[in-house]
């Protein structure tokens, strides 16, 4: 094992299943060996019935669906409107000048901040998740596709010119193919934030989702829901983002060179 040396790819798989075993045996250890309470923390055994309960009598998979629901959509549209507004600060320095102060200063404010004032103007309907996400994630996305795209090699750039490429030429066809992996990065990342804004909407006057299960279940003291609310979480977490890596690896082979 030497410093930034590549892993043969069974071998990433095994390590990282590895990890998951030894979490789980030392969660069992814990909990049927009796040293933590079942009050504040379930074992595996009763969380799994618990879940299957949630799953097959409460109708846990209608929650669920929510919860994607509002992360894809308050997430998309974020994405479709910070991704031109990301390039064209990235492309033009004096429209960067222009808007890289404000979506600075509001990259900082925590969306959970304005849940009460999306109450007050939207309710506790769809709108007010969704704007809650969207402002979790629109300013993080337009400074990062900035970035990105103002980080296009200079050569290549003046190459395009040379060969009697015009400025929307220069945007198309250098610094958007350039920047395209990091684009794609940059959205597997944030959507991983989409999910944490989306609990935090949910646990305020909601009447559907996993965030909105969770309250219930803190209400009754039951740590076997809470946390296979959390692992189902986590679980599709992990799906989206091996998704989202196997897109980009076929969008993008020349981003591994």
């Amino acid at each position: 094992m030497r410093p930034l040396q590549s892993v043969h790819p069974r071998t990433r798989v095994v390590l990282g299943l590895s990890f998951f075993v030894l979490f789980f045996a030392l969660w069992s250890v814990v909990t049927f060996g009796g040293f933590v309470p079942k009050i504040f923390l379930a074992d595996p055994l009763t969380m799994l019935r618990s879940g299957y309960d949630l799953m097959v009598e409460q109708n846990f998979s209608h929650d669920i669906g929510m919860t994607v629901w509002r992360v894809l959509g308050g997430f998309c549209i974020a994405a479709v409107l910070a991704i031109p507004l990301g390039v064209l600060m990235g492309a033009y320095k004096p429209i960067e000048a222009f808007f890289e102060p404000f979506v600075s200063f509001a990259r900082y404010l925590p969306a959970s901040a304005f849940i009460p004032l999306l109450i007050l103007w939207a309710g506790i309907g769809e709108a007010q998740k969704l704007s809650v996400i969207f402002i979790g994630s629109f300013f993080q996305l337009v400074l990062m596709f900035a970035v990105s795209v103002g980080n296009t090699r200079r050569d290549l750039v003046e190459a395009a010119y040379t060969l009697g490429a015009g400025d929307r030429g220069i945007v198309t066809r250098v610094l958007l193919p350039s920047a395209a992996p990091e684009i794609a990065e940059t959205l597997r990342m944030v959507l991983g934030w989409a999910w944490t804004y989306v609990i935090v909407a949910e646990l305020i006057g909601a009447s559907s989702g996993i965030g909105h299960m969770i309250t219930d279940s803190q209400a009754l003291l039951a740590t076997d829901q809470i946390i296979f609310g959390i692992i189902v979480i986590g679980l599709i977490g992990l799906i989206t983002d091996l998704a989202f890596k196997a897109l980009n690896r076929k969008l993008f082979p020349w981003a591994r060179l």
